[in-house]
């Protein structure tokens, strides 16, 4: 962070911007792990649902 100071006096406080990286796109192990994930997260959605409709 750096301070510059202004002419009546007042001080501003800057942050350090981090340098700037862009995102590659997946790999496909990658996009295979991703799958895996959300077939995991849809089952388990799907699950709780079914589960709350049953006990109501």
């Amino acid at each position: 962070m750096y301070t510059r100071q202004l002419d009546n006096g007042t001080l501003n406080n800057y942050a350090v911007e981090p340098k700037m990286t862009y995102a590659e796109y997946p790999a496909v192990w990658e996009q295979k792990r991703y799958l895996q994930q959300g077939a995991v997260a849809a089952f388990l959605v799907t699950a709780l649902v079914l589960v709350s409709l049953f006990v109501s």
